[in-house]
């Protein structure tokens, strides 16, 4: 690969997007099958899909929040980084023989520690490629990672059938572009050495030395966050309307269409009127959304709820990262995705098992219900505080 840009957009940032391409390709041929093989053949209760999601996030939040202090303290980013990718990939290669519901949340265990490992370093590789063109660049980044999640539950559709059904024959093939994704980050991805700077090998961390719009936008971000449950659950909530297995591959196919198709143009979007009003738009649909997901009663209401899911990623996964990007100094920037993510991570827990637990005690619209809300306090403080 010998282009520096391309269309103005530093390599960097395009090779790390084709990275997260063929990773997103690996995961979602598993992740939209994954709640249907924990619940029928390996009989986990809705709250045990709930704790596993909840605990595969929240167990990589402190690993989000050292690596990225670690990456801006030894001013490196892209070994971290691999070593990220490749624990995930080599975390999802004992899914094909897991046995029981335990055995998943060890593979998502591991899986979630590489993406611990990867994001914040990765997150201010693209920050630091970006400069002017940083939301047009996580729209990029975002919409190449939403297209993996496009091809991957399209070749779910097509090969599970061909596997007569077989979980985890399709687990084993989604092996390939894991480790694909691996190898293109080692061969392809170049990081610039840094004059060593002597501040930056005596930094301790510190919250409370990052600024004061940037702590207000972590508070809003775990507000969202505790009403922002597993996807498993929309995919459960699918299946409930009657919508077959064989099916349920093209409507993650579909969500993260949509989200491909708006990811880049929000970001640009973004650049030019601002994050905040970009965010608020994105909050202001996935209310909408998870309102839509409770009162839904036909099985077309889910095709259409899937599309305004992706909308609604499409407009806030990569302004909100390249909201962070604004609010903090550029030595700090490491360190301020990790708390980003670590703090989402954190929130996934409490989430996931309270959504379990409002939908199995009391239906899905409260558990819906209070996902909408939340987000929508979550848009008020932002509009008012940040």
């Amino acid at each position: 690969m010998r282009f520096k840009n391309f269309y103005g957009i530093k390599r960097n940032v395009f090779v790390l997007g084709v990275v997260s391409f063929l990773t997103d390709l690996s995961s979602d041929m598993i992740y939209p099958l994954l709640p249907i093989f924990l619940t029928l053949v390996l009989k986990a209760s809705l709250v045990y899909v709930g704790l596993i999601e909840g605990i595969a996030e929240t167990s990589a939040a402190f690993l989000k929040v050292l690596s990225g202090w670690l990456s801006d303290r030894w001013e490196k980013r892209k070994p971290i980084v691999v070593l990220g990718y490749s624990f995930s990939a080599l975390g999802k290669s004992f899914l094909p023989v897991a046995g029981r519901a335990w055995h998943v949340l060890l593979v998502r265990f591991v899986d979630r520690l590489g993406k611990g490992m990867r994001t914040a370093p990765r997150d201010a590789m693209i920050a630091e490629s970006s400069q002017k063109k940083r939301g047009v660049s996580f729209g990029i980044h975002r919409a190449l990672d939403s297209a993996g999640a496009v091809v991957g539950p399209f070749l779910a559709f097509i090969f599970l059938p061909l596997f007569n059904q077989n979980y985890r024959s399709l687990f084993l093939l989604a092996l390939i572009p894991a480790f694909l994704a691996v190898a293109t980050l080692i061969i392809l991805v170049k990081e610039k050495p840094k004059e060593k700077n002597p501040l930056s090998q005596k930094r301790k961390f510190e919250f409370k030395g990052l600024e004061k719009g940037f702590k207000i936008f972590i508070l809003v971000t775990i507000l969202f966050t505790l009403g922002n449950s597993s996807d498993a659950f929309l995919l459960l909530r699918a299946k409930e309307l009657k919508i077959g297995v064989i099916f349920i591959p093209l409507l993650w196919l579909l969500f993260n269409l949509t989200s491909t198709l708006f990811s880049i143009p929000a970001g640009a979007l973004s650049d030019k009127i601002g994050r905040k009003k970009v965010l608020l738009l994105g909050f202001l649909i996935y209310a909408l959304t998870y309102f839509g997901f409770g009162t839904a009663f036909e099985p077309y209401h889910i095709w259409l709820l899937f599309a305004l899911y992706g909308l609604y990623y499409g407009f806030s996964d990569g302004t909100m990262r390249a909201y962070v990007a604004d609010l903090v100094k550029d030595e700090r920037k490491a360190t301020a995705y990790g708390i980003f993510h670590g703090a989402i991570g954190l929130a996934a827990l409490p989430s996931s098992l309270l959504f379990g637990f409002l939908w199995q005690s009391f239906g899905a619209f409260f558990a819906f219900l209070f996902g909408a809300i939340l987000a929508f306090l979550a848009g008020v403080i932002l509009l008012l505080w940040v």
